[in-house]
């Protein structure tokens, strides 16, 4: 008999309601049960099945929101390197960042994801394995949550694709770049990904087989994402060279000093800057991955102070550092937004790993260090004559290792300040040497490959003259003014209409005649 014939409200919102499926139990071992009883246990499983519809749907919502917010990130790269750079080179460095997102959804899409995420030829025993070799081109997937799995993961893989593109800025071939793009999120990072964040990579902290018996604790990607990326900006730059003039003059002689390339808009720089602050939110508390239960809450509300209470520590540390250092040699007192724009940015990178697993003291100090972190590397970088147009090689990979380290020493079950015996420092340890180790040796055989074909840096003339004009039809500016011929024209009409007026000679007379 139909178990849904009495009226109810569940019962009706039950029709057609399978218990063997939704329930797990056998509808025939209802005989002889009262009606009643049949009815309350309709009520049960329809509202558990509608229950379950609801927590998917949400848990869905938060994760396009979280993945939306760390997709606007990208808004956040592109302001800060198009105000970073010099203005004729505003173009070039904004389609640079248009194009990794592009490159990166495609690539991730083709080959990344099932390299990151797929199993292993579908092994049930989830034994650990380099990579993943399924679910290409999203074959697997046929609902909602795992599409928006891999969006959120797309927004990821574009941001570490990205981080490099404001440290080649200026010099840089587009096709070199394109090329890189692709090999970065279709191969390289999603390796990095599949060791710490897939079920079955060797330094997950989820899986069956834990590393030293705890895996590597990195929740949003300190080491994952940002010192992937911050890795990769270093081995371009190195092979790439620094910019025309940086350090060397024209027959390649060192100065004596570097020659500074003052950013062009600084309006853009701090838009960039609090962007990307915006959508760490989404990276950060978005890695909780989910929304409905008391857990997830309890990790989120945490990422979100701990990333708020890190940046803020990280800005003013890095700014007044630089500040009191140079008070000591000049005796000047001056306070540079460069620093304090990017010590935050430090913090956050720093943070990101342990965001979920730190107190929120510990996050201040997480923030210090990394500010720190960022002015002893941006400094060391000058010295060893790296140019970096943006500084993204201190901000991620300086600060990524430290994001990596600090949960070593903080997180709150198994860090050295914590009791623990050492082995989450030590996986950390190797968690980085990995990723510097993968990094290293795909990315410079791969820069190396480009130029020696000619592929990867511009002529000096074009250099020179501006990659916006020689690679993109014009200035991102048009700074043409006026005609002087129409500006003369304008001031003589303009002083006819609004200038002394011609008085008749006659009543200039009748005037006089009445002074006199």
């Amino acid at each position: 008999p139909k178990l849904h014939q009495y009226k109810t409200m569940s019962a009706v919102a039950a029709e057609n309601f399978s218990l063997a499926v939704f329930c797990n139990y056998d509808a025939t071992s209802y005989d002889g049960s009262t009606n009643e009883t049949i009815i309350l246990h309709v009520a049960i499983c329809s509202t558990y099945s509608m229950l379950q519809g609801v927590i998917t749907g949400t848990n869905v919502f938060f994760l396009l929101f979280a993945g939306a917010a760390v997709f606007l990130m990208q808004s956040g790269f592109a302001m800060l390197c198009a105000g970073s750079v010099r203005q004729k080179n505003v173009k070039n460095i904004m389609l640079k960042n248009l194009l990794d997102a592009c490159g990166g959804a495609l690539g991730f899409y083709l080959i990344g994801y099932g390299l990151a995420y797929g199993d292993s030829d579908g092994d049930p025993t989830n034994a650990i394995r380099f990579i993943g070799n399924t679910n290409f081109a999203l074959q697997n997937e046929s609902d909602g949550s795992g599409y928006i799995g891999f969006f959120f993961q797309f927004a990821f893989a574009a941001t570490a694709a990205t981080i490099v593109a404001g440290t080649v800025a200026e010099r840089c071939k587009m096709a070199a770049y394109l090329c890189y793009s692709l090999f970065l999120t279709a191969f390289v990072y999603p390796v990095v990904v599949h060791s710490t964040w897939a079920s079955d990579g060797f330094l997950c902290s989820w899986s069956h087989d834990l590393f030293l018996d705890v895996g590597v604790i990195d929740f949003a990607g300190s080491g994952v994402v940002h010192l992937t990326g911050g890795a990769t900006a270093l081995v371009a730059a190195i092979i790439l060279g620094p910019r025309r003039g940086r350090f060397y003059d024209e027959d390649g002689n060192a100065l004596e000093s570097p020659t500074e390339f003052p950013a062009h808009s600084t309006a853009l720089q701090i838009l960039g800057t609090f962007i990307l602050w915006f959508g760490w939110y989404g990276f950060n508390p978005g890695s909780a991955l989910a929304t409905t239960d008391a857990g997830s809450a309890d990790l989120i509300g945490l990422a979100a102070v701990t990333t708020t209470l890190s940046a803020a520590s990280g800005c003013v540390t890095a700014m007044f550092t630089d500040t009191i250092i140079e008070m000591l040699r000049t005796g000047e007192v001056s306070y540079d937004l460069t620093m304090a724009m990017n010590g935050a940015l430090g913090g956050l990178v720093g943070i990101t790993a342990g965001t979920a697993n730190v107190d929120t003291w510990a996050a201040l100090i997480i923030g210090m260090i990394s500010g720190w972190c960022y002015y002893g590397f941006s400094n060391l970088l000058i010295k060893l004559k790296i140019d970096d147009a943006v500084d993204a090689v201190p901000v991620h990979c300086a600060c990524g290792i430290w994001g990596v380290l600090a949960v070593g020493f903080f997180e709150t079950t198994h860090g050295l300040f914590y009791g623990g015996n050492g082995n989450l420092m030590v996986a950390h340890i190797v968690q980085i040497l990995f990723i510097l180790g993968w990094v290293s040796g795909t990315m410079i055989p791969f820069f190396i490959a480009l130029k020696m074909a000619g592929m990867f840096r511009v002529d000096p003339l074009e250099e020179e003259v501006g990659l916006d004009i020689s690679h993109h039809r014009g200035a991102a500016y048009d700074l043409t003014g006026a005609k002087q011929a129409d500006v003369e024209e304008l001031r003589e009409v303009r002083a006819s209409r609004h200038g002394k007026v011609e008085v008749p000679a006659e009543v200039a007379d009748a005037a006089k005649e009445e002074t006199a």
